[in-house]
């Protein structure tokens, strides 16, 4: 087997299959990796079933462990997994979705239902269109100035230095020798600053039905400023909409995550959503240093103890969290009064006001600047 850095790209998916299945307790032989990947060579797959076959019949899985191998399968190719039930007895998943190559379908017609204004726990299914909207002064604001404002950290790479830092005598030795042997000065260098993540993880639940367009807005602009970016929807599921939004124009990017994103203005379940989004390891990574903002109003229908789990294992990871809601105002200090939001209160570096696309601008810009 060639080593992972010299395999052709599309072998890649393949290798990783079979790497999660033994990471999972599946016995899977060198020579069956090289048979799965001969086989769907020689079938020349026209789809993902196709796929799907090859690695049946040349894996073999055992009949009992079917369906865990299904969600691996699912997991590397599709970039979908399934994360645990939100309550006991609660037939219904939270679901992740990243689309990679493409997107996930969006509900069909019979699936989708009118949403409500009230936090929920049951899943909705349902379609968003957003309106063509001109950018405000926020938002032209937020892309000028973020990329200066957001907080940085000191990289590996090291840099020449303009004033002090450690000796560089690798460039000290080649300007030696360059003039005979002599140095007029020492050149130093020092680590280079990067740009931490931005991680954005947007509540799109029934109760942030008002609020929901200026989030995804205010995430376009985000995203055109930051240098490293990652950007979620929570609800009944998580979705990866970074993709998405990456397109330049804001009403076509709006336009792809409206088509990405099933569950808009559905139920709230955001414990679940985020233990979705940890039980993916590279989900997890994005956030590992990340400034974490989350725009939600914390109305959680499930257990709160899943919530503060949650939150409290992001935090672990993350730089800091920016927890911005609806309920708080950019005049008055946010107090939590609901048990899931005291129960996360300790883990959050700041609760901030999502009453609008100007103040969610305001609330990052003066964030970044005090914690950087």
């Amino acid at each position: 087997m060639s080593t992972a850095s010299s395999l052709p790209r599309a072998a890649e998916p393949f290798i990783a299959f079979a790497q999660a299945l033994r990471a999972n307790g599946f016995a899977v032989a060198p020579e069956q990796t090289q048979d799965f990947i001969a086989g769907v060579g020689l079938l020349g797959p026209r789809g993902m079933q196709d796929i799907h076959r090859a690695a049946v019949a040349t894996l073999a899985p055992p009949p009992e462990r079917r369906d865990e191998f299904d969600a691996l399968f699912r997991m590397v190719f599709l970039g979908q997994t399934i994360a645990a039930a939100a309550q006991a007895g609660d037939e219904d998943e939270v679901q992740a979705y990243d689309a990679r190559e493409g997107g996930a379908e969006p509900p069909e017609a019979e699936e989708t239902e009118e949403s409500g204004g009230e936090a929920s726990g049951a899943e909705i299914l349902s379609r968003r269109a957003f309106g063509e909207r001109e950018d405000t002064a926020a938002l032209v604001r937020l892309r000028r100035s973020a990329p200066e404002a957001l907080p940085r950290r000191r990289s590996r790479r090291r840099v020449t230095a303009k004033s002090s830092g450690q000796p560089d005598l690798r460039r000290a030795l080649r300007q030696a020798v360059r003039r005979d042997g002599e140095l007029l000065q020492l050149p130093t260098r020092e680590r280079a600053l990067r740009q931490r993540r931005v991680l954005l993880l947007i509540d799109v639940s029934g109760s942030m039905k008002a609020e929901t367009e200026g989030a995804m807005r205010f995430a376009h602009a985000l995203m055109r400023a930051a240098e490293r970016y990652e950007a979620f929807t929570i609800g009944t599921r998580l979705t990866r909409v970074t993709p998405a939004l990456r397109h330049r124009n804001p009403d076509q990017a709006l336009a792809n995550a409206a088509g990405l994103v099933a569950d808009w203005d559905g139920g709230t379940r955001i414990g679940d959503a985020l233990q979705a989004f940890l039980a993916v390891p590279r989900f997890a990574g994005f956030a590992r240093g990340a400034l974490v903002i989350v725009v939600s109003d914390g109305l959680e229908r499930g257990d709160p103890a899943t919530l503060n789990e949650a939150i409290a294992r992001l935090r672990r990871l993350a730089w800091k969290i920016l927890w911005l809601t609806p309920l708080a105002t950019p005049s008055t200090a946010f107090v939590p009064r609901t048990e899931a939001m005291e129960g996360i209160a300790p883990h959050v570096t700041r609760f901030g006001s999502a009453a609008g696309i100007a103040a969610m601008c305001e609330e990052v810009l003066q964030f970044a600047g005090r914690a950087a």
